[in-house]
């Protein structure tokens, strides 16, 4: 796998919170960024299928997370 290089500027807290998950979570700077990007992807995946779903969700009376945790259980 190809492996590229990313540069990003941080302002001193967002710099001072990576600092401290860093040392709490025993993980290097870069692990924590790629975890981040990652997350990050599959709540905008998650956020776009949530939004094509939702119309046929609705048709069929399931408004709420409630709604879908009943029809499931």
């Amino acid at each position: 796998m190809k492996k590229t290089t990313l540069t990003i500027r941080l302002d001193e807290d967002l710099e001072r919170l990576l600092t401290q998950a860093t040392r709490r979570l025993k993980r290097t700077r870069s692990e924590l960024a790629r975890e981040a990007l990652r997350r990050y992807s599959r709540l905008l995946q998650l956020g776009d299928l949530r939004s094509r779903v939702l119309p046929f969700a609705e048709a069929r009376g399931l408004l709420t997370d409630d709604d879908v945790f009943e029809q499931i259980s």
